[in-house]
């Protein structure tokens, strides 16, 4: 890893991503819409919002950055340019981590957006400490953009990095107990659910909702979160190709 090339590559990320108003729209807004359509669904039942609303918080940023960063990379190879980059002094770890500081910028604004208006405007109501919420869901956004880089890898067409949401993201959305509570699954679930990320995202937020102060489980909660993150960068250096076959 070279910092500088690193850092060079996420300004140019980021430098795109300033001309490109649709996906800062898709990062920054979509995120904030969802979680105030999700308000009036519960419109009159605040308790189920707060219930809900906070797992969504982080669940929603999510998502977005899986879809974005997974898209972004593979055209990256396919129209050549990561090819070109790789024939530089440029490693596979340095683009990575240069796209994972550029979205982890986004990941910050993005996080702080919902993070405000959920709790501001939308009247989430948490027992424990605010900046905490904050923390959980920036881990999320950035849990989501190093699983969109992992992905990216194993897809020859957006249209197929598009097909990966389905089959990365839906089933840790089903097990991770947002629907059911973990504890009342199969206990093949449940052993699957302890091994996806989602879970303990869901998981520290529901602490937050209900628990005040911090303690182990919601420090180990945010430990996995991150582990899983620098796996799948690590993992995505390791399977990244220079272009489509």
């Amino acid at each position: 890893m070279n910092l500088a090339r690193t850092t060079a590559t996420a300004r140019r990320v980021l430098a795109q991503l300033r001309h490109d108003p649709r996906t800062i729209a898709l990062l920054l807004v979509v995120p904030c819409l969802l979680l105030t359509l999700l308000r009036f669904m519960y419109d009159g039942q605040p308790q189920a919002f707060d219930r809900v609303g906070a797992a969504l918080l982080g669940i929603f940023p999510l998502l977005v950055m899986f879809l974005v960063t997974s898209v972004a990379m593979l055209r990256e190879r396919t129209t050549g340019t990561l090819e070109r980059l790789l024939t530089m002094p440029l490693g596979k770890l340095d683009l990575l981590l240069g796209y994972a500081l550029a979205f982890g910028v986004v990941a910050l604004v993005q996080a702080a957006l919902a993070s405000a208006l959920t709790l501001g405007l939308l009247g989430l109501d948490v027992a424990g400490p605010t900046w905490l919420l904050f923390a959980v869901a920036l881990g999320d956004g950035l849990l989501g953009m190093a699983l969109g880089l992992l992905v990216s890898a194993f897809a020859a067409t957006e249209f197929q990095a598009v097909q990966f949401l389905p089959a990365v993201i839906l089933p840790q959305l089903l097990l991770c107990g947002l629907f059911v509570p973990r504890d009342s699954m199969a206990s093949g679930l449940r052993g699957l659910s302890d091994v996806l990320p989602l879970s303990y995202a869901v998981d520290a937020m529901s602490r937050i909702t209900t628990t005040a102060g911090t303690g182990g489980p919601l420090l180990r909660d945010l430990a996995v979160i991150a582990g899983s993150a620098l796996l799948a960068l690590a993992l995505g250096a390791a399977t990244l190709r220079r272009r489509t076959a």
